[in-house]
């Protein structure tokens, strides 16, 4: 397995759970049905954004065959093969015109250098965002998507995402429409633990645990 494999779980996990079930009666009831199973993150940054851009406006199943199909393009994406790839190819792999400007840009960032990846660590979420964000094809979602998947900020509440907005609607408003001021008023109870309470609303809506 090599480094780029191996999958890393958050430390502040457990003590997020307890926190979480004792200060919100649906991630109570929730959180039990999941097991140990929780976040992970594949701990390389470029793939994880590489991902989150593949699986943009597409479904989970659909993102996944497709990354499958673009990854086979290369031994290991890394940006200097991305930027070697033929368009051709990637178009052939299911990719969008658009989503290849965006990963070409985006293997252009990073073999540049153009982004602080060494000082991410030390970075608040709203720096990193910026940053990220400045990148052609990011937005403030796949943003958030990496602070969550590969940094695993504990705290981070993504208001654009649909699967959030919808688990809550389903798990709090018996169904009925949701604002993003409501979500936000449900979310006061998770913090400093967004990220988590976030994490276990996508499972209610889908068990299978979504990677970037």
């Amino acid at each position: 397995m090599s480094q780029a494999d191996v999958l890393m779980t958050p430390e502040y996990w457990a003590a997020a759970c307890a926190h979480l079930s004792k200060k919100d009666r649906v991630m109570k009831r929730i959180i039990p049905q999941f097991g140990d199973v929780c976040l992970v993150s594949r701990g390389d940054a470029f793939v994880t954004l590489a991902r989150s851009i593949v699986g943009q406006q597409i479904s989970v199943k659909a993102a996944q065959s497709v990354w499958n199909k673009f990854a086979a393009l290369n031994k290991k994406i890394t940006p200097a093969g991305v930027l070697k790839l033929k368009i051709d190819d990637m178009r052939a792999a299911g990719l969008s015109a658009r989503k290849v400007e965006y990963l070409v840009d985006l293997a252009l960032n990073f073999h540049g250098k153009n982004v602080s990846v060494k000082e991410w660590q030390h970075m608040d979420d709203e720096a990193i965002i910026a940053e990220l964000i400045a990148i052609r094809g990011i937005g403030r979602w796949t943003a958030e998507m990496f602070l969550i998947f590969h940094l695993m900020r504990p705290n981070i509440l993504p208001l654009d995402d649909v699967g959030l907005i919808n688990g809550i609607s389903k798990n709090y408003f018996s169904g009925e429409p949701v604002s993003r001021s409501d979500a936000r008023e449900v979310a006061q109870a998770w913090q400093p633990y967004s990220t988590v309470a976030t994490w276990y609303i996508w499972r209610s809506l889908d068990p299978l645990p979504v990677e970037y």
